[in-house]
């Protein structure tokens, strides 16, 4: 059933309750990855789902094995990514204790992270939600979905599954052409029209992408712009109408004070892409978002429109046909671009080069998962991507170790093209085993490990707290000689020029290579 709706791969570890779920996953056709740990088999499934668009499906075990695997789920909901996880159960717990994997509430516990979490009590209902899950993946928007089976279920035998349905329309939710019409109305009457695009934006389904449409519409309106993290890309890198991805800088609200009408395409405008309570307008606001939840909302919300923003920003395009003179002043953006990228390089110093040295080595085409390390959140704002849907951070939940599993989920997806990993000293020893899956795999997967020997982010924080740092040094192992040990490749370049050499040579191996980078590489 699985293979007919499109599934290829599936990431997981089989276990003895959950065995049957592997018989005939060969004769289907399927590719079943191994990970360390159900908490990489996880964030395999959410790269490869944020690689290609499709459903990434994982398949755990009974009780701690879904466990293991609800740091993801949380992660993927936090972020949008369709995801099914597949478990078994055991049959009855309330009358038979000590059973082997058991535990309270194991579907009411997986809901506390995905949008759904069902028991399917025999072969029907479990076809069923199979169905209901990748419905609504394509209709709505795309959050993490667990059915979990009993172990007689998975045991007994069951009827051939139905056919896949229909093609499910991307969106329920249109919007009229007079709404279109007078939005592309007020658009053109504003003096400073001023868009914010975010990860609602990508990545578009049905094969549509929304560079050419964004870059179109902001030519066509004379607005200016921002994208979120998830959003970069969308804007073109030299497009001098574009603020870039310097949406959370402090004095972003000075800019959206200047403007009398702000529309944003697809964003929660959450803390963690604001890292403040409001935009800091004082106009009009449109909000596009096919989520209710987001609409209601209201951070200073004028109109609310119910939409997928990939129809919003066509239609516009087509409501606005002709090319419409800047109406910001191209100087003054390139010179707060400057002055937000001076703030990011004095506030984590020395890391702006190395971004610009990677940068300009990788391929356009590389698609990058980061971790949640410093490194990574100064790439997010001045590292421009060419094209969108190629750099996943694990924004919202935060989870620490998503980047090797993801990017290996994402280099599996790929199929060989160019895929970078970047993580810190700390997080990439929360998934470090999943090393061994990449090494099975023969992934050619640089992974750039930023090491600054410490939790540096929370030793600033707790000093900027008047807290004295506790807790933020740790005893690192020799990196290079672990990664070795799992047969992988190591690399410790001690000059730009030779990381930028490492990660090209990275690209051409035939196995993982971790590449040991520590700020000293600037002293060279």
């Amino acid at each position: 059933m699985l293979a007919a709706r499109g599934v290829d791969t599936i990431f997981g570890i089989p276990g003895v309750h959950n065995q049957e779920m592997y018989r005939g996953i060969n004769e289907a056709g399927i590719t079943h990855v191994l990970a360390r740990h159900e908490q990489g088999a996880g964030f395999m499934a959410d790269g490869y789902a944020r690689a290609t668009g499709r459903v990434g499906v994982a398949y755990v075990i009974t009780g701690p094995g879904l466990c293991n695997i609800m740091t993801p789920m949380g992660q993927a909901y936090s972020d949008s990514v369709p995801m099914l996880v597949i478990s078994s159960c055991l049959d009855e717990t309330a009358a038979t204790k000590g059973q082997l994997h058991q535990m309270k509430d194991q579907e009411g516990a997986a809901s506390t992270v995905c949008d759904w979490s069902v028991t399917a009590r025999h072969a029907d209902a479990a076809y069923a939600l199979i169905d209901r899950a990748f419905a609504e993946f394509e209709a709505g928007r795309a959050r993490p979905k667990h059915i979990t089976v009993p172990i007689s279920v998975l045991q007994a035998d069951a009827p051939s599954p139905p056919a896949p349905n229909a093609h499910v329309a991307h969106s329920v939710h249109t919007v009229r052409d007079s709404v279109i019409h007078d939005l592309a109305n007020q658009i053109k009457a504003a003096a400073k029209p001023l868009f914010v695009f975010g990860g609602g934006c990508i990545p578009a389904k049905n094969g549509i992408r929304l560079e050419d449409p964004v870059r179109a519409l902001l030519r066509r309106s004379g607005a200016a712009a921002f994208t979120t993290y998830a959003g970069r890309g969308l804007l073109a890198c030299d497009d001098p109408m574009a603020f870039g991805a310097y949406l959370a800088r402090p004095s972003s609200a000075e800019v959206f004070a200047k403007a009398d009408l702000v529309v944003v395409f697809g964003s929660e405008l959450s803390e963690c892409d604001l890292w403040r309570p409001d935009l800091g307008h004082d106009c009009p606001l449109v909000r596009v978002d096919i989520d209710p939840g987001v609409l209601a909302q209201k951070i200073g919300t004028t109109t609310q429109l119910q939409a997928d923003a990939t129809q919003v920003v066509m239609a516009l395009g087509a409501a606005l046909p002709q090319i419409t003179p800047p109406k910001w002043a191209a100087g003054e953006i390139a010179q707060t671009r400057q002055r937000w990228r001076s703030e990011v390089d004095a506030e984590r110093s020395g890391i702006v080069p190395i971004c610009d040295a990677l940068r300009a080595a990788v391929p356009k085409d590389t698609m990058i998962y980061s971790d949640m390390t410093q490194f990574a959140y100064v790439a997010k704002e001045v590292w421009d991507m060419e094209q969108s849907g190629h750099w996943h951070h694990p924004t919202g939940f935060g989870t620490l170790g998503y980047a090797t599993p993801a990017a290996i989920g994402g280099s599996v997806a790929r199929g060989g093209k160019p895929t970078l990993t970047i993580i810190g000293d700390y997080g990439f020893q929360y998934t470090v085993q999943e090393l061994g899956t990449a090494v099975e795999l023969g992934l050619n997967l640089p992974i750039i490990l930023w090491d600054n020997d410490k939790l540096q982010e929370i030793e600033d924080s707790m000093t900027r707290a008047q807290i004295a740092p506790h807790a933020v040094q740790a005893h690192n192992p020799d990196f290079c000689k672990l990664a070795q040990a799992y047969g992988a490749n190591a690399a410790k370049p001690t000059s730009l020029l030779a990381l930028v050499d490492a990660v090209q040579t990275a690209f051409e191996a035939d196995k993982p290579t971790l590449i040991h980078v520590t700020p000293a590489i600037l002293d060279d």
